[in-house]
């Protein structure tokens, strides 16, 4: 039978310390033992908390320890990533608009008349750049750029730390970095294309020389009024090549770096002229401070004069002697007009800029009638040779692009009379055929009369460089159209009518400017009295052959339509164009004496 189990919870219990383990089957830890609950009634007092700045000191080597190992690791990473960064980061090549040139189109003189292109820029080798203009860029951009390694820690770190911000831009760049970040990279602001902008500044500065770097930055940094380079800058500001900058011109444009957009009004704009020669003077002080510009250069250079900016209306009518002189370039060079705009091209050219202008200024006067428009056109040649000094096709190349002197067809009437008795060869047989020649082909054939019977097929270029070499040099092409007892009929029916001209056209020199070479002018057109529709007025020496055309029209029936009209009478169109004939020619000569 089962007796029950005796009822224990009474029995009273027994401390860990009154237990003897003898008569225990096993030894116990008390620490295995799970603590009792303290009663409710008397709880346990916490264990107090040991302050922290104890708890660092007791810590402080094993901190200290684990810290500087953290941090040499980061390095190593960081260090690591940076050289394997380095490695891997490539020079890329400048962007095909860093690289892109513009030709230039200088008169006979040099002077520069205008370009073509989709940005104003050409290169020139360094050697070609002063050593002054080199410092002047130097001592206002990076003044220990001979020294450095290409990148700026100091503006790299406010770069960062403006980015992280969200501050303003921060400048201060390197020449190094500028040239990468202009010519290498694109304008974004970011960390990493400001991390990558620097690996490649290193990279190139160890692998490439000083000078083949600020040759590149020269030739790519922006100077304002559209100047890539700084050779379309010497041009646009001071109208020279950058051989030939001044000390004071080469740090006036190294002081416009700074703010290109700015300061490109220097000149017209007063403020913005005495802000950069604030500047001016702080880049030259620097200059003689470092040694790069004696004390006397210092003492001498006063403040450049600057071309006016925007440039004026004559700009715009050059544009019709840029035509013919590209399209002659590029066919020359068998490429296309577009090839040329783009291949850095200087194109020299026959034109004389003054006496351009100059013919400018002599029509602007000739009006026409109510709804009628006066169309001039002026063209001068020297005799035997072919050379067109003079292109005068229009008073305004952004309303009419189309070149009244070349592309005109205007009636002759009387203008080819004087070939009526003689049997000419070559061009001048053909062109007696013609009822409405161009100005340029009826000058070109009163030149061969000139030349004593020789014609000159005319041309407008004479010779074309690139990076410094003569890629293109003219050679005149001539014939023998007229014999010398032709030469003679020509010229006396020229007399004929000069005589018989009135009294006005009569009152015009027949003789040159100094009374030793005699001179013939001949006028005459299409049309009679009062319904005179076109008049041609020709004079003519050894020297120069320089026809005026005057021809008018009035808007057709039809939208964008003009159809011929009658010349205005008040003044005779005779007299006007026989005049301003008298009037070029003067200019021609008085210009070519000076020359």
């Amino acid at each position: 039978m089962n007796r029950p189990e005796p009822d224990r919870s009474a029995e009273p219990s027994h401390s860990p310390t009154s237990v003897d383990p003898s008569h225990s089957p096993t030894s116990v830890d008390p620490s295995d033992s799970p603590e009792p609950p303290a009663p409710s009634g008397n709880p346990t007092p916490p264990t107090p908390r040991v302050p922290l700045h104890l708890r660092l000191r007791r810590n402080r080597g094993r901190l200290l320890r684990r810290s500087l190992a953290a941090l040499l690791v980061l390095v190593v990473t960081l260090c690591t990533a940076a050289v394997v960064a380095y490695r891997m980061t490539d020079i890329p090549e400048p962007h095909p608009e860093t690289v892109t040139q513009s030709t230039v189109f200088v008169d006979d003189k040099g002077s520069y008349l205008g370009r073509r292109g989709p940005v104003d820029r050409q290169e020139v080798a360094l050697s070609q750049v002063p050593r002054y203009v080199q410092d002047a860029v130097i001592a206002a951009e990076n003044r220990t750029f001979r020294t450095d390694d290409g990148v700026s820690p100091r503006a790299i770190a406010r770069a960062v730390l403006a980015s992280l911000t969200g501050g303003e831009r921060q400048g201060g760049s390197t020449i190094t970095q500028q040239y990468v970040k202009n010519a290498l990279l694109s304008p974004e602001q970011s960390l990493s294309r400001k991390a990558r902008e620097a690996l490649i500044a290193i990279k190139l500065d160890r692998t490439r020389s000083k000078d083949t770097i600020l040759e590149g930055y020269l030739n790519t940094v922006y100077f304002g009024r559209g100047s890539a380079g700084i050779e379309a800058a010497s041009r646009n500001y001071f109208g020279v090549d950058t051989r030939q900058l001044t000390v004071s011109q080469g740090a006036a444009l190294a002081s416009i770096v700074n703010i290109p957009s700015y300061y490109e009004k220097a000149g017209s704009d007063p403020e913005v002229t005495a802000t950069l020669r604030a500047r001016w003077v702080w880049v030259l002080d620097a200059m003689a401070a470092s040694g790069s510009i004696t004390a006397k250069q210092r003492a001498d250079a006063s403040f450049p004069a600057f071309r006016f900016y925007p440039p004026g209306t004559t700009e715009g009518q050059r544009q019709y002697m840029i035509d013919v002189a590209a399209q002659e370039a590029a066919d020359r060079l068998g490429i296309t007009e577009d090839q040329l705009a783009r291949g850095g091209y200087t194109v020299h050219t026959t034109f004389d800029l003054s006496l351009q202008d100059a013919t400018t200024e002599a029509v602007k006067d000739l009006k026409g009638g109510k709804g009628v428009t006066l169309h001039a056109a002026v063209v001068a040649i020297a005799p035997g040779d072919g050379a067109v000094r003079l292109l005068y096709g229009g008073s305004d190349y952004a309303r009419q692009p189309f070149n009244d002197a070349v592309g005109g067809a205007v009636e002759a009437g009387t203008a080819l009379d004087p070939f009526n008795k003689v049997r000419p060869s070559g061009p001048l047989g053909a062109l007696r055929k013609t009822a409405a020649p161009t100005p340029l082909k009826l000058a070109s054939a009163y030149a061969a009369v000139a030349a004593g019977g020789v014609y000159a097929a005319p041309y407008t270029v004479t010779k074309i460089t690139r990076d410094g070499r003569q890629v293109y040099t003219a050679h005149p092409h001539t014939q023998r159209v007229l014999d010398k007892k032709e030469v003679f009929m020509v010229d006396q029916q020229m007399l004929t009518a000069y005589e018989q001209a009135a009294p006005s056209i009569q009152a015009v020199p027949s003789t040159s400017a100094d009374g030793s070479v005699p001179r013939t002018f001949f006028t005459a057109g299409a049309g009679g009295g009062i319904t005179r529709r076109t008049v041609w007025s020709t004079g003519l020496d050894p020297q120069l052959a320089l026809t005026v055309a005057l021809f008018a029209d009035r808007p057709g029936k039809k939208k964008n339509t003009t159809v011929p009209a009658q010349l205005p009478n008040d003044p005779p169109p005779t007299d006007s164009a026989a005049q301003t004939a008298a009037q070029i020619w003067q200019l021609a000569i008085t210009g070519a004496k000076k020359g």
